[in-house]
């Protein structure tokens, strides 16, 4: 008898499993941030210049004591005075609710890192870190209008656009492709690493080999991560992209003056040689070492250069850097700089009509033209390096051949 008891609520109970009653709704989890957003009327700002903490929270609706309360206990959570007047920062507030009651505060530091502020009930807070991931992509474009316009129209975000090209431009083919004069038809292949946060691009994380075809040619630039390479690439067979100079000390520019035996001075008048380039920029605007060197000197000049520089690169060569607005940090008499340092801004000191750069190069003593100079390479792939650097041709060839990925298992 009693069996059959168990037995008839046990299937009672598994009838009632089975749909026998209303269904439970399952409420979704709580997403990592900490609340569920979706459930509350959102609102965004952004800091003001000298806003404080307190203030902050007052205008978005908290009052002024709970404020305070959320002051007080931020500990090592929240650094209020390094609150940046412009960061974004998203309140939200119970629906429905006419008197707008503050729920939470998220403080935007960067993509990633955001503090939450709990308004209600008891006042407290958390950082949260947005979870992110290393993706691998593939971008194929042929130029029709510009580089950065192509590359948007293949996909890219205009983050990811920006970086591309900054670090195909300055970086990998500086020294071998014009881009001032890219021809439509040109045709760049890139194999890369994104770093991404919730669907969302963060960074680019470097490329790791590129394809730039121009005509039935393609330049190859491949990286390998071996200590000792450092930022180099080589093409495919081996030969380093990076030359001993940079072709321009600023990142853009137009050249304004061009290197002449007889130029008509504009300042003076008097007609005399310009053993130099002059770059037109705005003042302030970065110079660079187009190489690796010793400065010789760092300062003012009488005859009519104002503040200049001169670094000797080696035994050959020399160059030097007249007009400048001023010297960047560290940069005296014996210091080394590395290709691409900060050595100065461009300026309008000496004998000079505008903002410029006046850029000079020596070869043995004697002045050259900076524009016609052939910059000596740079070491090539050490050979043990060379099998490794076959294989990668075979790999990144199929990619670029086939115009895909190939498929992760």
């Amino acid at each position: 008898m009693v069996k059959k008891i168990i037995l008839i609520f046990s299937t009672i109970a598994l009838l009632a499993s089975c749909g026998g009653g209303p269904a439970q709704k399952q409420e979704e989890p709580i997403p990592p941030i900490g609340f569920r957003v979706n459930k509350y009327e959102h609102d965004s700002t952004n800091v003001k210049s000298g806003e404080t903490f307190p203030g902050l929270m007052t205008r978005l609706g908290l009052s002024r004591a709970d404020a305070n309360t959320l002051y007080s206990r931020r500990d090592t959570m929240f650094n209020a005075q390094k609150m940046r007047a412009g960061a974004r920062v998203d309140a939200y507030y119970t629906p429905g609710d006419s008197l707008r009651t503050l729920e939470y505060v998220v403080y935007n530091h960067s993509k990633l890192k955001k503090t939450v502020f709990k308004c209600t009930d008891s006042l407290y807070m958390w950082n949260y870190y947005r979870p992110t991931s290393i993706e691998k992509k593939y971008v194929d474009v042929t130029i029709h209008s510009s580089l950065w316009v192509d590359l948007l129209k293949a996909g890219l975000t205009e983050a990811a656009t920006g970086q591309m090209v900054d670090l195909l431009a300055n970086d990998i083919y500086a020294w071998t492709v014009n881009f001032f004069s890219l021809r439509e038809g040109d045709r760049f292949q890139v194999i890369y690493n994104q770093k991404v946060s919730e669907g969302e691009f963060i960074s680019l994380e470097g490329i790791e080999c590129a394809r730039y075809s121009s005509g039935p040619d393609g330049l190859y630039a491949l990286r390998l991560n071996h200590e000792g390479l450092g930022k180099n690439y080589f093409d495919e067979t081996g030969k380093n992209l990076r030359k001993a100079f940079l072709k321009a000390p600023l990142k853009y520019n137009r050249v304004s003056s061009k290197f002449s035996l007889h130029r008509k001075h504009p300042v003076t008048g008097k007609v005399r040689p310009h053993t130099g380039v002059d770059f037109a920029a705005p003042a302030g605007t970065p110079v660079r070492a187009i190489g690796d060197g010793r400065v010789i000197s760092a300062g003012w000049t009488t005859t009519g250069g104002g503040n200049v520089i001169k670094i000797e690169h080696n035994r050959t060569y020399t160059t030097g850097y007249l007009h400048l607005k001023g010297f960047a940090k560290g940069i005296k008499a014996g210091a080394r700089v590395t290709q691409g340092q900060i050595i100065g801004y461009v300026g309008n000191t000496g004998v000079s009509t505008g903002p410029h750069l006046d850029f000079r190069v020596w070869k043995n003593g004697t002045p050259i033209d900076p524009l016609a100079m052939k910059s000596p390479p740079a070491d090539p792939l050490p050979a043990k390096y060379k099998p490794e650097l076959d294989s990668l041709v075979v790999v990144y060839k199929d990619i670029f051949e086939s115009g895909k990925l190939p498929s992760v298992e």
